[in-house]
C-alpha cells in the first residue's frame, strides 16, 4: 500500500482527521474547525495518507528564525513502525534550517533520539483560562 505525504492543507477532510485521531486515542478535544485552525496557523504541517485516508500528522510552530516546536506527531496504529512519523518529521525539519527544534513526549523518547533529538530535563506549562476556549 502506497503512503503519500503532503505539506498542502487544501482539501484536508478535518472531520475525518478528528474521527481518526479519536478512534486511535490521540484526540485532545479539538473540534474539526479547531484542528483546521491549528494546522493552518502552523509554520508547516505534513499529513500522511494511505488509500486516500489520513494515517499521520505532524506540524511545527516556528518564529522562522531560531526556535521551533514540533507538535501533533501521530501515526494511525496499523501504520506504526513503518517510517511514517520519521518521514513526516524529516520533511518538516528540512524546512527549519538553523533553528532549535523542541518537542515534548511522554512515551517516545527512544524514537526521537534515533532522529537526533536529545533529552532536556525540564518542561513547564500553563493553560491560560480554560482549555480550548479561545474567546475572551
Amino acid at each position: 500500500m502506497a503512503i503519500t505525504y503532503t505539506l498542502n492543507l487544501e482539501g484536508v477532510d478535518w472531520q475525518e482527521m478528528k474521527e481518526r485521531v479519536a478512534e486511535d486515542d490521540f484526540d485532545n478535544g479539538r473540534t474539526p474547525e479547531q484542528l483546521q485552525q491549528s494546522f493552518r496557523n502552523s509554520h508547516s504541517a505534513c499529513i500522511a495518507y494511505a488509500n486516500g485516508r489520513i494515517i499521520g500528522t505532524a506540524r511545527v510552530l516556528s518564529d522562522g528564525v531560531c526556535n521551533a516546536y514540533l507538535v501533533d506527531v501521530w501515526t494511525y496504529t496499523p501504520f506504526r513502525r513503518q517510517g511514517v512519523a520519521r518521514t513526516m518529521i524529516e520533511t518538516l525539519l528540512e524546512r527549519l534550517p538553523g533553528q532549535h527544534v523542541y518537542l515534548q513526549t511522554d512515551d517516545a523518547t527512544e524514537f526521537y533520539k534515533k532522529l537526533g533529538f536529545t533529552e532536556r530535563p525540564t518542561g513547564m506549562e500553563i493553560v491560560v483560562g480554560q482549555w480550548l476556549v479561545n474567546e475572551p
